[in-house]
């Protein structure tokens, strides 16, 4: 996968897509709501049971006691956690859809940074164009057509157009 400035190119498409409202950086701080430019991995597949099917067979379901912890105080920061949960946190199980199926990037994971940046997936957006807080967004249609076909390990090539 390589973001363009029209969108992501995977296996022989175009696809639309959002990034973050801090546009690109390759200075990722926690909150400032830009894409991490670098070469990242999918390291995860996260769905909701109860809303699809299962995406994969490496896909993992989403229950309503997962989080994501975003504290950079945190032993467990950038890192799927479980409720309850003292921390700062994401709830992975939201009320909207846009965390209905998630991929997981391996930005600032395994081994965390503090205050180098959590959470950066590939999830719907809100709607064409609508910035995200990080992360990578596209249409339900595309993001299942994504999801259907990555594999742990696939590339998530994000350029530096500057």
């Amino acid at each position: 996968m390589v973001l363009t400035r029209l969108g992501v190119r995977f296996s022989g498409r175009l696809l639309p897509c959002s990034i973050g409202k801090g546009g690109l950086t390759t200075t990722k701080q926690e909150g400032d709501g830009a894409t991490p430019i670098g070469t990242h991995h999918i390291v995860g597949l996260l769905y909701r049971p109860d809303r699809i099917r299962r995406p994969a067979d490496w896909a993992e379901a989403i229950g309503p006691g997962d989080l994501w912890s975003d504290d950079s105080r945190d032993s467990a920061y950038n890192h799927h956690v479980r409720a309850p949960y003292s921390y700062s946190h994401e709830h992975l199980r939201r009320a909207d859809p846009l965390y209905d199926l998630v991929l997981v990037l391996d930005w600032n994971w395994p081994d965390a940074r503090p205050g180098n940046g959590s959470a950066i997936f590939i999830h719907q957006w809100r709607r064409p164009g609508y910035p995200t807080e990080g992360c990578i967004a596209f249409s339900r249609s595309d993001l299942h057509w994504l999801a259907a076909r990555v594999q742990p390990g696939t590339r998530v090539i994000i350029p530096n157009f500057g």
